[in-house]
């Protein structure tokens, strides 16, 4: 009986391949890492008219959407502990709330899942 060694040379290599293939992490976009901004220079800079705590707001926002992108949630803004028991004053929930949901949507828009407004 012949013995043809191309057969298991070739498996191996088609093996080697694919595991390559998974290493190399091929898929759905993953984002940037932490820190790094998405699409378009100064999307994350919040508005220039924004006080301190709307300035909290949209930056807490940006976190909380690229949080949700990490752990694979649907992308709601009210269901972020930040935005429904925000840590400032009460008499600025509203304007944090609002810089909440406009950082949170510039965040998506960013990654490629929204539309812009």
């Amino acid at each position: 009986m012949k013995l043809n060694l191309a057969t298991p040379l070739l498996a191996a290599a088609l093996l080697a391949t694919a595991g390559a293939a998974v290493a190399q992490g091929y898929g759905p976009p993953q984002g940037p890492p932490p820190g790094q901004p998405y699409g378009q220079p100064g999307w994350n800079t919040p508005p220039g008219e924004y006080r301190e705590y709307q300035q909290l707001g949209f930056r807490d926002g940006i976190e909380g959407a690229r949080k949700d992108f990490e752990n694979h949630r649907p992308f709601t803004p009210e269901n972020r502990d930040e935005f429904r028991h925000p840590h400032v004053p009460r008499n600025v929930y509203h304007d944090y709330r609002q810089a909440f949901r406009e950082g949170y949507h510039r965040a998506v828009v960013n990654m490629g899942y929204g539309r812009p407004r």
